[in-house]
C-alpha cells in the first residue's frame, strides 16, 4: 500500500498545470498551485500512516523477516524519496514560469530535484545496513524530509494561517537551498531521535512529548505551516537531547 500510494502521488504530480497570461508584450503571471498536486502531496500522507502501521501489522501476523525490511525500504525510496523529488520539479517549474521566457528553460534547471531522490536512496541503503539504529537515527529519516516536501503544495494551496510564505516556496533559489539541505541531513550522521516509544518513561520521552505539544499548538494556528514546525522542531531536539545510536 506505502508503494501504490507513492506511485499514485507521482501520477497526480505529473498532471499539473499552470496558466500564463501575456497582455501588450508584458508578461502578467498568476499562479495557483493545482490540486492535482496538492492531491499528490495527501497520498504521501496516506503512505506515511501505512508505513507507520507496517511494523504493528507484521508483528500481530507474526510476520517479521529480512524481505519486508527490504520491502519497506524499496518503497519508502519511492513513496518519500522519488515522488518529493517530483514535487520539488514541479514547483520549480512553476518558479520559472512566473519569470519572462520561463517556459523556454531547459531541463537542466530543473534536474537538481532529483538530488533529493537520490540522498533518499542513500539514506534508506545505509540505514538497511546499519543494526545500531533502532531508537535513534544517523541522520533525518527519509519519510520525515519526504512529508516535509509533501507539505509545500498543501501550505501553497491550502494556506498557512497568519503567516505567508507562499512566495517563498515558489522562489526557485529557497528551493534550491531546500533541496541541497535536505539531501545534506538525510546522508548526515547527526543524531536524530526515533519517534518510538521505547518505554512510558517520562524522562526519556520528554523530546517525544515536547514535540507532540509542538505540534498540536502550531497544527491549530498555521494549518499545514505545522509540518514544517514540527521538522524544525523534531531536528532541535534531536540535537539538544544528543540521542546518540550506538555506533
Amino acid at each position: 500500500m506505502n508503494l501504490i500510494f507513492g506511485c499514485t502521488a507521482i501520477v497526480f504530480a505529473l498532471q499539473t498545470e499552470n496558466i500564463n497570461i501575456y497582455t501588450n508584450d508584458e508578461f502578467i503571471s498568476s499562479f495557483n498551485v493545482p490540486e492535482k498536486l496538492s492531491y499528490a502531496a495527501l497520498f504521501l500522507y496516506a503512505a506515511a500512516v501505512v508505513d507507520f502501521l507496517d511494523g504493528f501489522v507484521a508483528r500481530f501476523f507474526k510476520s517479521c523477516s529480512e524481505l519486508g525490511k527490504q520491502l519497506d525500504s524499496l518503497a519508502d525510496v519511492v513513496s518519500f524519496g522519488v515522488a518529493p523529488g517530483v514535487i520539488f520539479y514541479q514547483l520549480l517549474r512553476m518558479s520559472f514560469i512566473r519569470e519572462e521566457n520561463g517556459l523556454d528553460i531547459s531541463v537542466l534547471w530543473l534536474l537538481p530535484a532529483f538530488l533529493f531522490a537520490a540522498a533518499a536512496a542513500y539514506r534508506l541503503a545505509k540505514f538497511n545496513l546499519d543494526a545500531s539504529q533502532g531508537y535513534g537515527f544517523k541522520g533525518v529519516p527519509t519519510p520525515a524530509a519526504g512529508l516535509l516536501v509533501a507539505s509545500f503544495p498543501l501550505i501553497l494551496h491550502y494556506g498557512s494561517g497568519f503567516i505567508n510564505i507562499s512566495e517563498w516556496l515558489v522562489n526557485k533559489w529557497v528551493l534550491y537551498v531546500l533541496i541541497v539541505v535536505l539531501s545534506w541531513l538525510m546522508i548526515s550522521r547527526l543524531p536524530m531521535i526515533a519517534l518510538k516509544f521505547k518505554d512510558f518513561s517520562i524522562k526519556n520521552d520528554m523530546p517525544k512529548i515536547i514535540l507532540l505539544a509542538i505540534g498540536i499548538l502550531a497544527a491549530i494556528f498555521l494549518k499545514w505551516l505545522a509540518v514544517p514546525i514540527i521538522f524544525i522542531a523534531y531536528i532541535i531536539l534531536s540535537l539538544a537531547f544528543k540521542n546518540k545510536p550506538t555506533t
